[in-house]
């Protein structure tokens, strides 16, 4: 899958990109309100309507949006004419964006057709422009809704909805807070070690996780420690984008598709739910992907050179869990008001994710996602 978005990175990069929107009869800008009000975000809009024919703006997007949600938004909108789809904000104003990029195309797919699989023709011309350094939608072809009524998400998926421009500004970043900069770092660093070990783990995919990789390792705790460091920020954020492009060649696996319930059914923001499941998950894994996780070790700023692979396998994984502890990350569904009760419900949905589960790097069934989840609730639940 090709790449072909322009790449425009670094300090105040929004700060005079305006000419890109000169040709636009009508653009739309996708946001939410917390975005919207930031100095640097209300300067571009600005300038974007400075420069384009007309600018019309939603900026309504729930955090984990549903299609009930996408589809207030299209009749809410009179989509003639946009030529342009702007998406400033996380992963689900992105998601939104490239939905809408889509869905503004002539012969548009209707929504429902989309989630049903029909891939779409066509989009206009967009640009996205993450605001949290995590999801890496930026350089995904796949768009995540919730579906209420089945308690679980859906990926939309098709190579058109990767965009023609992609800005990385690192100040957009600041007004994270601690707890949001640190899950979305666990969401990139899932998507970056999960796309390394898949089964359709290829040479590109491994070139951009072990970029992202070595890139987070380096940068996560300092961005969070400092937020005012716009170098780590930036550092967080090519991360960010660096496991999009590994999903768009490869794709996640185990974390990802039991965590998709835990968001689906009890709506614990992503990052967190993966956060929860990366160690169990990753010991799990950690036999059959032993070379490549003594790879991923090497590039920690600590590794140790004179381990076995075996040792650096094992070695990651303590390092996994002691990362997300210092981050102050939860590490149980307890913490989180689930009951060892909803493990029927969990296993079942799991293993529902037949995306997912088909990357795994080792034969997964029914008893060994009951045991991942199960360790995560205190043994006196366990049944």
């Amino acid at each position: 899958m090709n790449i072909n978005s322009t790449l425009i990175s670094g300090c105040q990069a929004l700060n005079d990109i305006g000419y890109l929107l000169q040709d636009k009869q009508r653009a739309l800008l996708v946001t939410d309100k917390n975005i919207g009000a930031i100095p640097a975000v209300r300067a571009f809009i600005e300038q974007a309507r400075r420069s384009a024919g007309r600018l019309d703006i939603v900026d309504n997007v729930p955090p984990e949006p549903s299609q009930h949600d996408v589809a207030r938004i299209l009749a809410s909108l009179d989509i003639r004419g946009i030529d342009m789809v702007i998406g400033i904000g996380g992963g689900s104003v992105l998601d939104v964006a490239k939905l809408l990029s889509v869905l503004c195309g002539e012969d548009a797919p209707a929504l429902d057709a989309l989630l049903a699989g029909e891939k779409p023709p066509s989009r206009v011309a967009s640009m996205l422009i993450p605001t949290t350094a995590g999801t890496g939608s930026e350089a995904t072809p796949n768009a995540i809704l919730a579906i209420p009524e089945k308690e679980t998400k859906v990926g939309i998926i098709s190579p058109v909805m990767l965009p023609d421009y992609v800005v990385l500004a690192p100040e957009l970043t600041l007004s994270m807070p601690a707890h949001i900069a640190s899950s979305t770092g666990i969401d990139a660093l899932c998507h970056l070690i999960e796309c390394f070990t898949a089964t359709v783990a290829n040479p590109v995919s491994d070139n951009y996780a072990l970029i992202g990789l070595k890139k987070l390792f380096t940068s996560l705790e300092i961005a969070v420690a400092d937020p005012d460091n716009l170098g780590a920020r930036l550092d967080m954020l090519w991360a960010s984008y660096y496991g999009g492009a590994a999903i768009a060649h490869a794709g996640t696996h185990l974390v990802h598709a039991m965590s998709y319930p835990l968001g689906g059914k009890y709506h614990i923001p992503h990052g967190v739910a993966n956060a929860i499941l990366l160690t169990p998950c990753m010991r799990f894994v950690r036999p059959a992907a032993v070379k490549k996780f003594a790879r991923a070790y090497d590039l920690l700023p600590a590794a140790d050179p004179a381990l076995s692979e075996e040792d650096k396998s094992h070695a990651l994984v303590d390092f996994f869990a002691a990362l997300v502890k210092r981050l102050q990350l939860p590490a149980s569904l307890d913490e989180l008001g689930i009951g060892a009760d909803h493990l029927p419900y969990l296993v079942a949905a799991a293993l529902d994710v037949r995306r997912l589960m088909k990357n795994v790097p080792a034969p997964v069934g029914a008893n060994d996602v009951r045991d991942i989840y199960l360790a995560l609730f205190p043994a006196r639940n366990h049944n």
